[in-house]
Order: C-alpha cells, then sequence, then structure tokens
C-alpha cells in the first residue's frame, strides 16, 4: 500500500518525502542540500548528522542536542523545499555518510531519512545557481538586465 493515500479515517497522510540529497564544496565550507516536497504546512523539524567510525554524530539539529565539536561550525538555512547544512572549516576529518532527516509536526508517515556518502577528494563546487539562492538580489540583477541586453544587441545590429 502507498503510504501517500490519503486514509479512509478523516486524517489526512502529509508524506513529507526526501526528494534528493546533495554536498557540494562552497569555498572551505561543506553544503549540503536536502531537497523535499512538502504537502503540509505544518512546522518542519530537521536533523542533520553524520555517521563515521561506526557512530552517529549530530551535527546540526531541532530534534536533538548537537555535539560541541560541529555546533559552533554549522548551521542550517531553510528556504521552500529546501534545507540547507552549511559546515564551516571542512576537512578530511569531516568525511563520512552524512544523514539528512526531515518530519513534520502532526505527520503519521514518520521521519524521511536519505544518506549521502562525502569524501572531500570527490567533492564538486558548489554550483553557481545555488550560489544565487544565497544573495537573491544578484537574480534580480540578471532579471532586470535581460532586457537591457536584448535592447543592446539590437542596436549593435
Amino acid at each position: 500500500t502507498n503510504p501517500c493515500l490519503p486514509l479512509p479515517v478523516l486524517q489526512a497522510t502529509h508524506c513529507q518525502m526526501i526528494k534528493d540529497l546533495r554536498a557540494c564544496l562552497l569555498g572551505q565550507s561543506l553544503r549540503v542540500d536536502c531537497h523535499y516536497e512538502n504537502k503540509t504546512s505544518n512546522p518542519l523539524t530537521y536533523e542533520f548528522s553524520i555517521t563515521k567510525d561506526n557512530r552517529k554524530h549530530v551535527i546540526q539539529s531541532t530534534i536533538n542536542v548537537a555535539e560541541n565539536i560541529y555546533r559552533n561550525r554549522a548551521n542550517v538555512t531553510m528556504y521552500k523545499n529546501l534545507v540547507c547544512l552549511h559546515l564551516q572549516s571542512f576537512t578530511t576529518s569531516d568525511e563520512g555518510v552524512y544523514m539528512c532527516e526531515l518530519k513534520a509536526t502532526n505527520d503519521y508517515t514518520g521521519n524521511q531519512i536519505k544518506n549521502i556518502t562525502v569524501i572531500k577528494d570527490k567533492l564538486e563546487k558548489c554550483a553557481g545557481f545555488s550560489l544565487l539562492i544565497q544573495n537573491t538580489s544578484w537574480l534580480l540583477l540578471l532579471l532586470l538586465s535581460l532586457p537591457l541586453l536584448q535592447a543592446v544587441d539590437f542596436v549593435s545590429l
């Protein structure tokens, strides 16, 4: 049975589905993007953790207490359908299996979890577009300059 289908009872299931988990390097920082499909307006809780040496270490969380070694270096930003972890001063000692766990309040489908293995040498640099998310004025500038660019092209013909 599909847990995302509404139940015959009057309670609706929401299904907070994690669609994608990606990691990339942004300068000296690690960025982990946890994309999800939001089917509810209920508050969202999250947890980012790392498993290394068969131990789970909480990096940043609204569910559990984060470990000191990570707490001062990590912060999480939330956008529409995206929970984003930034871990500063990322080194090879931070390599391991990163986990994103999401839970919506009063969601009966339980926590959604996705893992990604992060190895520094195999990480790609964060794409240009993702930088725009952090600085929306760039995007605005780009959109505003489009008609200008088209006008310039027209004149040069």
